[in-house]
């Protein structure tokens, strides 16, 4: 494929200033009355760009009659004032935000036709070669200027919009390719505040707070506390127990009120602040503390609420145990016991079943059976108080196995043999009641015992664990010129592209995650300014070598934003290069590991058009990362030939083996084609892309036998 493309669409060049006047649109400056704002406007585009320049005929005639018009504001950042007498409709006169009102005569005149937003008789920018400089931009804009709605939060970490957007409301869903063990995770939230507004006279308030999550477009109560009487300290005691999806931005909104009428709806009762946060943010800190405000900007006095999350594990700890015991009763008659020991577990009415028995150890009085495991639920349910019981037999070929002697204990008191060994008389009762001076029928002892729990993410998280997000993007010529609609780097006036969207619905996930959120954005497969003499497999795309990083999703996309109408779309499709860069941070941060324990982990997000022409370098490197704190997640953009991206995704029927033969030690790779996704929810574009996540970070620490760092309350 030929390395000639074309350059993005040039940004116009203010020429002659037109100037009209829009009370709606909030840019430039006031009007001298105070009623709007003034916007200055080229008369005409490009000289070349004649279709152009006669759809802007008119804009300064007068007249009576008024159409609408949404230019593309963020071309023309400067506004001058204008006299109020330029405002025919006054300050009552209706308009939707971002819509021009023009006088264009008594008669009624077609709007003008919009720049290089489709129709086959829009004009083109003119084409040019790779050997050209890129045009020079007028004025510096960036990507949230231009889509100020790819910035605003919403549900899912992404505002619903139209179609051009990426994503459209009220789509059909996916089917959830969320593993279910990942989408049942539930939190259990827990309130109390302090130094409460006191709004009563003769007494304190009555607090009680209501938890709100944002679903829908709105927030939507999820519960109410209980009331306290009489307290401005209230440590509320009803709970919430919300799911937890990592793969979403779920916000929450907790608002405390003073209740003193028996009205639900708490238009009556005295309002005592509230705060807006995000549940990966409470997660994080475990212990989530933020003052209380009436309104934005504005403290409700003292007040303070603190969020306490505890995860309800949905995943039961297992107890390794191993037993001996001495001196058992000997039950044969012309031989020794043949002992084995049986465990069983208290029902709710009080009946016992059995949950497991050991081998049978012949002809042995004091036997060493093989140490087992049972899970926390096997033995009583998760509660440790729960009484358990040990038997011992005498095994008998004929079936009627003989009852030596057995004890009653608890798990709690199971769980001292992690540091100490002990022991229980094995007692028989019936022996017991028959002779004063029976003592036992034995001696068992726990030896040693050992709780497996199976960490999950949020112990990870709560913790400390961070989560590292690079972005890899694809540069090549393949993804067609910057500056034709068709291609996959095209920005038009409408909304974002592919790229700009997947990587908003991403980062937004792991900005919580991060506390610095400073993301190291890198490009491949371009020349680069100002020399355009060799093609970069691995650069800055923020052009700025020694500090690639970009702060926050904002700056990340406004990188990116500036960085492709600077560069020169090359090839080919080299994926090594970006992962083994990634590999490097997560080689150093497993080093760490020996002191800072599960620290670190690191996402990469690679953005592609098409399949990678070095495939085997790929194997090799996402092998050697298989080992290592790091998930690749690879997007598809447009409808390119991705069969090579199926070879890269590990599964256990199809481990994968790089070319020398090395297999991968656990799976790491996510593959996700945009297209199948750009006409569905926000929520289903988070699950396909970040679902795994949970289950990989998991699956590294067991591997590594790293468990999470207590967290600091």
């Amino acid at each position: 494929m030929s390395d000639d493309y074309d350059y993005p669409p040039p940004r116009l060049r203010p020429k002659k200033q037109v100037e009209f006047h829009c009370p709606s649109l909030r840019l430039g400056k006031p009007s001298a009355d105070g009623t709007g704002y003034s916007l200055a406007r080229p008369s005409a585009p490009y000289p070349h760009d004649q279709q152009a320049q006669d759809g802007y005929s008119g804009l300064a005639s007068g007249g009576g009659n008024t159409q609408q018009y949404a230019p593309p504001h963020f071309m023309y950042p400067q506004a001058q004032p204008l006299p109020a007498s330029c405002d025919e409709g006054g300050p009552n006169q209706q308009s939707s935000p971002r819509v021009i009102r023009r006088q264009v005569g008594f008669e009624e005149q077609p709007p003008p036709r919009r720049l290089y937003q489709g129709g086959h008789n829009q004009p083109q920018p003119p084409e040019r070669g790779c050997n050209q400089p890129p045009m020079p931009a007028s004025q510096p804009v960036s990507a949230q200027s231009v889509y100020p709605s790819l910035f605003a939060g919403g549900e899912g970490g992404r505002k619903q919009t139209a179609a051009p957007y990426g994503v459209a409301p009220g789509a059909v869903p996916l089917p959830r390719v969320l593993q279910e063990e990942d989408s049942q995770t539930k939190v259990e939230l827990t309130l109390v505040c302090s130094n409460l507004l006191n709004k009563d006279f003769l007494s304190k308030s009555d607090p009680c707070a209501v938890l709100y999550m944002f679903k829908g477009g709105e927030y939507k109560e999820v519960g109410r506390t209980e009331v306290v009487k009489d307290c401005l300290d209230p440590r509320f005691t009803r709970t919430f127990v919300v799911d937890y999806h990592f793969e979403k931005v779920q916000k929450l909104k907790i608002s405390v009120y003073d209740v003193d009428s028996a009205d639900t709806s708490l238009r009556h009762d005295d309002f005592l602040g509230e705060v807006e946060t995000t549940l990966g943010q409470v997660v994080c800190k475990r212990c989530y503390a933020a003052p209380l405000q009436l309104f934005p900007g504005r403290k409700a006095g003292k007040g303070v609420i603190k969020v306490i999350a505890e995860e309800i594990k949905r995943k039961q700890g297992t107890v390794e145990m191993h037993f001996h015991a001495k001196n058992l009763d000997k039950k044969d008659v012309l031989g020794k016991s043949d002992p084995y020991l049986k465990v069983l577990r208290k029902e709710s009415d009080d009946s016992w079943r059995e949950v497991f028995k050991t081998e049978v150890v012949e002809k042995n009085l004091n036997p060493t059976w093989l140490p087992f495991s049972l899970s926390e639920h096997t033995m009583c349910g998760g509660n440790h108080q729960r009484d358990i019981r040990f038997e011992v037999y005498d095994w008998d070929n004929i079936g009627s196995h003989d009852y030596i002697g057995g004890f009653t204990t608890t798990l709690d008191i199971i769980l001292k043999a992690s540091n100490e060994m002990v022991s229980w008389d094995c007692v028989n009762e019936k022996k017991k009641n028959k002779a004063k001076s029976y003592v036992n029928s034995g001696v068992v002892t726990l030896s040693s015992c050992r709780m497996i729990r199976p960490y999950s993410f949020l112990d990870f998280v709560s913790g400390g664990m961070e989560i590292n997000f690079t972005v890899g993007i694809d540069f090549t010529v393949s993804n067609g010129s910057p500056g034709d609609r068709k291609s996959r780097h095209y920005i038009s006036l409408t909304g974002p592209n592919d790229y700009m969207t997947t990587i908003r619905a991403v980062g937004t996930i792991c900005e919580d995650y991060d506390t610095d959120k400073q993301y190291p954005v890198l490009g491949f497969g371009a020349k680069l300014p100002p020399d355009f003499d060799e093609v970069q497999h691995e650069f800055a795309v923020n052009l700025k070598p020694e500090n690639p990083y970009c702060h926050g999703v904002s700056g990340v996309l406004d990188a990116y934003y500036q960085c492709i109408q600077q560069v020169r779309l090359c090839g080919p499709t080299l994926f090594a290069p970006i992962i083994n860069r990634v590999l490097s941070f997560a080689s150093e941060a497993k080093i760490k590991e020996t002191q800072k324990g599960a620290h670190a982990y690191f996402i990469l997000l690679l953005l592609t058009d098409g399949g990678a022409n070095d495939i085997d370098e790929t194997k090799e490197a996402i092998v050697t990362a298989s080992g290592l704190p790091m998930s690749i997640i690879i997007v598809g953009v447009g409808n390119g030939n991705f069969s090579s991206m199926k070879e890269l995704e590990d599964s256990k029927e199809r481990p994968l083996r790089g070319p020398t033969g090395n297999i991968a030690e656990r799976d790491i790779v996510q593959f996700v084609p945009f297209c199948q996704y750009k006409e569905k929810s926000a929520e289903d574009l988070a699950l396909a892309l970040m679902g795994k996540i949970p289950r990989q970070v998991e699956e590294y620490y067991k591997m590594n036998a790293l468990n999470p760092k207590q967290p600091s309350r």
